[in-house]
């Protein structure tokens, strides 16, 4: 940062300090020491009324969640071509569709949706202040805005840390299709494991070409002995989360639990329910159905093994679909999207909800904010995190309701504004955790879960 222009820079004191005898030498010492003892317990002080003020009994709702399936909409989602359509200049060129919830339309390219509308509950009215990528990816995962040097937790690191099972070989918190947002200041014990291609089972999960198992084990008892030479001299917090991890992936490699990562005995029909294979059948009037069919196979696939690892109680699953940016051509991309989307979240639903699972496990469908009610001169919507949409099923949410409003011309939020905390807030007490907690961070500052947040109300029951 360059120095401002002003000469205070150069000014020089009147009168300068002289030769500082003990007495007074003491006399500063105590001083200062005051000082600091009064700083640090005004400090407490402070975070201890910080802590009281936000210190609200959490609401009483019987906890049915016991995994959660995020489904992750990268780029921002039109709000207004999805669960929020309007009339009017602003509406766009998509048809509207009447679903099982009385008063609620949804646009034409989510017709499979429509159909298990009974069972979602549409928030019309979340809203935040962010409206740059990277911090409203930020924002919408741990419920803060970036904050210089820390690092905050992510919704699925914290279910991570409070839902562990020592029973589970496999990671607490899978990321599947793109990388997620990390544990912060727990730990990497509680960040995400990455799967950059559901169709095949993750990558390095099996010993290297002519490693056997018992190989196998005297390089990591080579391993161990080296690393427990420098953990002695050096050891702290990164070693100790090294450590954990390798502790993890080679339980990994070694699991029965493995196979849930592999689709590939899924049946064909179960892959077309998810809209494996069919993207351009769906999309004939795309114009570029080759990408769609793409973005069908990888988000119905993500979908599958989000299914597969919350069946064998892995309790937290992002899935990742990308593309929903749409500053330009938006009308024709919105469609192509939906045509992964729809199919796909409607067959989780389904699938789930056949086996017993939809209950106990929580399906979430958002971005990290909406687009622009006026359309562009690139027939596009522009980033707009004054009001936008999040689906919520299963877990104890009521379904067959729409929580919130926007005005008619989707410029805001006119009924019943949703925070991101306060959707963190209703994750987390669905899943029986108390989002009122405070962690400590590693420089003593009290961190609470859900950063103020409340329950949506109405929303479980």
């Amino acid at each position: 940062m360059e120095p401002r222009n002003c000469d205070c820079h150069d000014q020089k004191p009147d009168i300068l300090p002289g030769p500082m005898d003990r007495r007074d030498f003491f006399k500063l010492g105590i001083g200062g020491a005051l000082s600091l003892a009064l700083a640090s317990r005004m400090t407490s002080s402070l975070f201890a009324d910080e802590k009281n003020r936000y210190d609200k009994p959490p609401v009483q709702v019987t906890p049915k969640a016991k995994s959660v399936i995020l489904l992750w909409m990268d780029g921002g989602p039109s709000q207004m071509d999805t669960f929020d359509p309007k009339s009017g200049a602003n509406g766009g060129t998509l048809k509207r569709i009447k679903t099982k919830i009385g008063g609620c339309d949804f646009t034409e390219p989510l017709g499979p949706l429509a159909d298990v509308s009974d069972r979602l509950a549409v928030i019309r009215s979340l809203n935040s202040k962010e409206g740059n990528h990277q911090r409203a990816r930020y924002l919408l995962h741990t419920g803060y805005p970036p904050t210089g040097t820390l690092k905050h937790p992510s919704t699925g690191a914290i279910v991570s840390l409070k839902k562990q099972n020592p029973d589970l070989d496999l990671p607490h918190f899978v990321s599947i299709n793109n990388p997620s947002f990390g544990a912060g200041f727990l730990g990497v014990s509680y960040g995400p494991f990455v799967v950059q291609d559901p169709s095949r089972p993750p990558d390095n999960v099996a010993y290297a070409a002519g490693v056997d198992a018992e190989r196998f084990d005297r390089r990591m008892k080579l391993l161990e002995k080296a690393d427990g030479a420098f953990a002695a001299s050096r050891g702290g917090v990164m070693t100790e989360g090294k450590d954990a991890i390798y502790e993890k992936s080679v339980k990994l490699m070694r699991s029965p639990m493995l196979k849930a990562f592999d689709i590939a005995d899924e049946p064909d029909s179960v892959k077309k329910a998810y809209g494996i294979g069919d993207g351009v059948a769906a999309l004939k009037e795309g114009k570029n159905p080759q990408r769609a069919a793409q973005q069908s196979d990888r988000f119905g696939a993500g979908a599958i093994m989000a299914r597969r690892l919350v069946e064998v109680g892995v309790p937290f699953v992002e899935v990742t679909l990308g593309g929903w940016d749409t500053h330009q051509d938006n009308f024709t991309r919105v469609p192509e999207l939906c045509g992964s989307l729809a199919p796909a979240m409607a067959a989780l639903i389904a699938d789930l909800e056949e086996r017993n699972l939809l209950e106990s496990t929580l399906v979430l469908c958002m971005g990290e904010f909406g687009r622009s009610p006026r359309i562009n001169p690139n027939d596009g919507r522009d980033h707009f995190p004054n009001c936008f949409s999040a689906v919520m099923a299963g877990g104890g949410v009521r379904g067959g309701q729409v929580i919130g409003k926007t005005a008619d011309d989707g410029m805001s939020v006119v009924d019943r504004p949703c925070g991101v905390p306060d959707l963190i807030a209703t994750i987390c007490t669905a899943m029986g955790i108390d989002h009122t907690e405070w962690f400590q961070t590693p420089v003593g500052r009290p961190i609470q879960i859900a950063n103020k947040g409340t329950v949506i109300e109405g929303l479980l029951g």
